[in-house]
C-alpha cells in the first residue's frame, strides 16, 4: 500500500487512462451483449431499444458545436452488470468531430475488438409492422376509390360518342326521315288553320316545333310600321274616254263585293306616296338606262306617269332612275311574253313592297320599346300601281297582228297615240305586331357557333300563293327528321337557327328587326344562312343558288341525293339575287348563303325578278304544282344535307379559293381601272391557293386536326365573304358584291351600275367611285387571307 502511494504521479495517471479506457471498452462490450438478450436486466425488446435510444442522443448532444468538454458524471458511472472495479473519477475525453461519433477513440484502442453494427432506432418487428399497416391502408383507399368510380360513372353516364364527321351513314339516317306525304299532311294542316293575322300561324308553328321536341323556342314579336290598303280599292281612270279601272281590269263598280274584294284591296305597293295624279302616261319599257335615254330625248317626263314593265332589274332600282328622272307616278305590270306559258296570270294584278328591309320607322336599329321612330309614311316620291296585264293591253291598245298570232307580241305603247290617265291611290300606315319564331338546336362541340335556317310564314291575305305554306312545311318536316335523331343520343356540332319569319311580304321586316335586334352576336356567331323562301313556285327546273365559297357545297349535295333519287337534277349553281329573308344576313353580316327551290323555265331573258310581285293565292296553286310533294322532298333533303354539313363538319365546308375565282370573273370589261383590279384579284387568287393547300388540305386531314388549330381556321373562314360588302350600293343592288344581278349578267353589279349611270349623267366620278369600292372590297380580301396565314405561320414557329 505504501509502495503504491510512493509510485511516481506521472505513472498513476497513465494507469489511471488506461484502466479508465479498459473500463469503458467493456462497457460498450457488455452493453452489446445486453441488446443481444444476454442481460438479466433488460430482458425485453422495448428496454433494449430505450437504451440505443438513449445512446443515440446522447452521440447527437456531444456532436453539436460548443460542447468542447465533456465530464462523466454520476450518472453515467452506473453499476455495469459484473464490473468489480470500484467508480472512479473519469478524466475528460474529447469528442471527435467524426461522425462516428463518441465510439470513435475506442474502436481506435488496439486491445478493443467489437463486434457491435448499429441498428435503427427502432426494431425490425416494429417496422415490419408499420410497413404493413401503411400497404394496408393505400391497399384500402385503392380498392374504395374504384368502388366510388364505378358507382358516380354509372350514375352520371358519359356522353354519346361523337360521330365521325362526314358520315354519310348519319346523313342518310337523319335524310331518310323526310318523307313527302308527312310535308304535305304539315302543308294542309297549315291551310286548314283559321287565322286572323300572322300572330296566329306563329302560335301554331311554335307549338308544332315544341311537339317536335325543340325545347329552346321562343316567339319574338316587334311593333312596326305597316302601309295597308285603305277602305277601298285604288283606281286607274282615263281621262279621254272617263272610264274607271280597277287593278285587275275590271270596271270600277258600286257593288259592295267588289268594292271590298280582298283581291282588289291588296293589289297595290306598299309604302307608295299616296294621293291623286293627273298626268300623261309615257311607256318607259323596263325603265332601263337606255329606255330612259330615249324617252328624255323626246319628252319631258317630269310629273308624269310611267308605263313599266316588271323584270330584268330589280324594281327598286328602276323607281330610283325614275324618281330622279322626275316622274311623278309609274304604273306597273308584268308582260305576258315574260311570264311562264303555264302560268295564267294576264287578269291578275299583284302586290309589290318598296321598302328595301326592315321597319321603316327605325331603319338601322331594332323596334323594340323605346325606339325612336321616325315620320316616313312613304319611302318615295312616286305614285305607284300594279296592274294587270289586261289593264296594261287597254291601256296601249295594240293592234291586232294576225301574221303573229303563234308568237307572243311585248306590249308597247305606239308613238302616235298620249294618253292621259288619273292615278288614284289611297293605303293607310298603321303599326302591328309582326312574331317570328325562333328555335334552337343547341350545338355539342361549338353552341357559340350559329347555323341559321330561315322560312316565312307572312302572306297578305293570300296574296303571295301559297309558297308560305310550302315553306314552313318544309322547315318543319326538316326539323322532325333532326330531333328522331337527336332523341337517339345524336347531335350537331354547330347549333342550329330554326326561324320562322314574319313581316316578309312588307319588306323582309320580321328577319331584319330580329337581326338588328341581335346584331352583335350574330356578327359574331352566324356562319351561314340556308333559305328555304318558296322551295316551290315551279315543276321545270332546280334552281340553286350559294355564295362563292357554298358553291361547291351546294354542287356536292345534289349529287349525294342523286344515289336516292332517279331523278337527278344537276343544275349548276349561281351566286346572284335572290329574294326573301336571306338579304339581312348576306348584305349587312357578309354570311355564306344558300337556298334551293324548283321553278320554271324563264320564258325570256326578261324573266329575272319578277318574283318581286305577289299574285293571289288562287293564282299559284302549290298542289297543282307538285301533287306528291316529291319536289318539297327533294328541297327538304338538299337543304338538309348543307345544313347537315355545315353544323357538323369540324373544318366549316367553305372554299376559299372559289372567291377569288368568282372575282376574276367578274372583271370583264375594257373599262378604264380593270387592270388594276385584275392585278390586286391575282394577288388575291394566289393568297387564297396558298390557304387552301396550305391550311385547309391539312386541317380536313384526322390526323393532323388539332381543336385549336382547327378553331382558329374556322374563324378564318367564317368571315371569307365580309370583306365584299361595300359601304353603300344603289337601291335593289346587293352591298355584297359577290353576288351578280342574274344568271345573264358576269360583271359586278355596282360596276354595271355606275357605267349606266355615267351614261345617263355625262360624268365619270360615279365610275370612279365604284372602281374604288370594289379595289378596296377586293384588297380587304387579300389581307384578310394573308392575316390568317401569318397567324398560323405564328402558332406552328412558337410551338417549335
Amino acid at each position: 500500500m505504501q509502495e503504491f502511494q510512493t509510485r511516481n504521479p506521472v505513472d498513476s495517471d497513465v494507469s489511471l487512462l488506461l484502466l479508465s479506457d479498459k473500463k469503458m471498452a467493456y462497457h460498450k462490450v457488455n452493453a452489446d451483449q445486453r441488446a443481444q438478450g444476454h442481460s438479466p436486466y433488460l430482458d425485453n425488446d422495448e428496454l433494449q431499444a430505450t437504451a440505443l435510444e438513449l445512446e443515440w442522443d446522447m452521440e447527437k448532444e456531444l456532436e453539436e458545436p460548443g460542447f468542447d468538454h465533456f465530464r462523466l458524471d454520476g450518472a453515467a458511472q452506473r453499476h455495469l452488470g459484473n464490473s468489480q472495479s470500484p467508480d472512479l473519477d473519469l478524466e475528460p475525453i474529447q469528442p471527435s468531430s467524426s461522425p462516428k461519433g463518441r465510439f470513435q477513440r475506442l474502436q481506435e484502442d488496439p486491445d478493443y475488438i467489437s463486434h457491435y453494427t448499429r441498428q435503427a432506432p427502432k426494431s425490425n418487428r416494429c417496422s415490419f409492422f408499420r410497413i404493413l399497416k401503411v400497404f394496408c391502408t393505400a391497399l384500402i383507399l385503392f380498392i374504395f376509390g374504384i368502388v366510388i368510380g364505378y358507382y358516380a360513372r354509372k350514375k352520371c353516364p358519359s356522353p354519346p360518342t361523337p360521330q365521325e364527321p362526314n358520315n354519310p351513314h348519319i346523313y342518310h339516317e337523319i335524310l331518310k326521315e323526310i318523307k313527302a306525304e308527312n310535308i304535305q299532311q304539315i302543308y294542309r294542316d297549315l291551310l286548314q288553320f283559321p287565322r286572323e293575322d300572322d300572330a296566329d300561324i306563329a302560335v301554331k308553328i311554335l307549338g308544332q316545333w315544341r311537339s317536335q321536341g325543340l325545347e329552346d323556342v321562343r316567339l319574338v314579336n316587334y311593333s312596326v310600321l305597316l302601309d295597308l290598303p285603305g277602305p277601298s280599292s285604288n283606281t286607274v281612270t282615263l281621262q279621254n274616254s272617263g272610264e274607271c279601272f280597277y287593278p285587275s281590269g275590271q270596271q270600277c263598280s258600286r257593288d259592295p263585293k267588289t268594292l271590298h274584294s280582298q283581291d282588289l284591296l291588296y293589289s297595290y305597293a306598299a309604302y307608295s306616296a299616296k294621293g291623286t295624279l293627273e298626268a300623261e302616261l309615257v311607256d318607259v319599257q323596263y325603265g332601263t338606262m337606255e329606255d330612259l335615254l330615249q324617252i328624255q330625248a323626246i319628252t319631258n317626263v317630269t310629273k308624269k306617269i310611267a308605263l313599266l314593265k316588271l323584270g330584268q332589274s330589280p324594281l327598286l332600282y328602276k323607281l330610283s332612275l325614275l324618281e330622279d328622272a322626275g316622274f311623278g307616278g309609274v304604273l306597273l305590270y308584268t308582260d305576258p311574253c315574260d311570264l311562264p306559258k303555264t302560268a295564267d296570270l294576264a287578269d291578275k294584278a299583284f302586290m309589290v313592297s318598296l321598302n328595301s328591309g326592315g321597319d321603316p320607322s327605325t331603319p338601322g336599329y331594332a323596334s323594340i320599346d323605346g325606339s325612336y321612330r321616325q315620320n316616313r309614311l312613304n319611302l318615295t316620291t312616286l305614285l305607284v300601281q300594279p296592274i294587270s296585264a289586261v289593264l296594261a293591253r287597254k291601256l296601249v291598245s295594240p293592234p291586232e297582228d294576225t301574221a303573229q298570232k303563234d308568237r307572243c307580241t311585248p306590249l308597247q305603247l305606239p308613238a302616235a297615240g298620249k294618253k292621259t290617265i288619273s292615278l288614284n291611290i289611297q293605303s293607310v300606315t298603321t303599326y302591328k305586331t309582326i312574331s317570328n319564331v325562333i328555335g334552337y338546336l343547341k350545338g355539342a362541340v361549338f353552341p357559340d357557333r350559329y347555323v341559321v335556317i330561315g322560312s316565312h310564314h307572312s302572306s297578305l291575305k293570300g296574296y303571295g300563293g301559297q309558297g308560305w305554306a310550302s315553306s314552313t312545311a318544309v322547315i318543319t318536316a326538316l326539323l322532325q327528321a333532326l330531333m328522331a335523331e337527336v332523341k337517339r343520343g345524336w347531335r350537331p356540332d354547330r347549333t342550329v337557327v330554326f326561324c320562322s319569319w314574319g313581316g316578309t311580304a312588307f319588306g323582309n321586316i320580321g328577319s331584319y328587326e330580329w337581326a338588328e335586334d341581335l346584331k352583335n352576336v350574330l356578327q359574331r356567331n352566324v356562319v351561314a344562312y340556308v333559305s328555304l323562301h318558296n322551295p316551290v313556285t315551279g315543276n321545270s327546273t332546280l334552281h340553286p343558288v350559294a355564295s362563292p365559297s357554298l358553291q361547291q357545297l351546294a354542287a356536292e349535295s345534289q349529287s349525294f341525293n342523286c344515289v336516292e333519287k332517279t331523278r337527278c337534277p344537276g343544275s349548276n349553281v349561281s351566286s346572284v339575287q335572290i329574294q326573301g329573308d336571306s338579304d339581312y344576313f348576306i348584305n349587312h353580316l357578309g354570311v355564306p348563303a344558300t337556298q334551293f327551290s324548283y321553278e320554271d323555265i324563264k320564258a325570256s331573258e326578261n324573266s329575272s325578278f319578277l318574283s318581286e310581285a305577289l299574285f293571289p293565292v288562287h293564282a299559284t296553286k302549290t298542289e297543282e304544282l307538285d301533287p306528291s310533294f316529291s319536289l318539297h322532298e327533294t328541297i327538304a333533303k338538299l337543304t338538309g344535307q348543307v345544313t347537315l354539313q355545315i353544323a357538323t363538319d369540324p373544318v366549316l365546308p367553305f372554299n376559299a379559293l372559289d372567291i377569288a375565282l368568282e372575282v376574276q370573273n367578274s372583271l370583264k370589261g375594257d373599262e378604264a381601272g380593270i387592270p388594276q383590279l385584275l392585278a390586286v384579284a391575282s394577288r388575291l387568287r394566289d393568297t387564297a391557293e396558298l390557304f387552301q393547300s396550305d391550311e385547309m388540305r391539312p386541317a380536313n386531314d384526322p390526323k393532323e386536326r388539332a381543336p385549336v388549330r382547327v378553331r382558329m381556321l374556322n374563324d378564318v373562314l367564317q368571315g371569307l365573304e365580309k370583306s365584299f360588302l361595300v359601304h353603300r350600293a344603289p337601291p335593289g343592288l346587293y352591298r355584297n358584291i359577290l353576288y351578280r344581278l342574274d344568271d345573264r349578267t358576269s360583271q359586278f353589279s355596282v360596276l354595271l351600275e355606275a357605267l349606266e349611270h355615267c351614261k345617263l349623267h355625262q360624268s365619270n366620278e360615279t365610275m370612279q367611285a365604284a372602281l374604288s369600292e370594289v379595289l378596296n372590297s377586293i384588297n380587304s380580301a387579300q389581307v384578310y387571307f394573308k392575316a390568317g396565314l401569318d397567324v398560323f405561320e405564328t402558332t406552328l414557329a412558337g410551338k417549335k
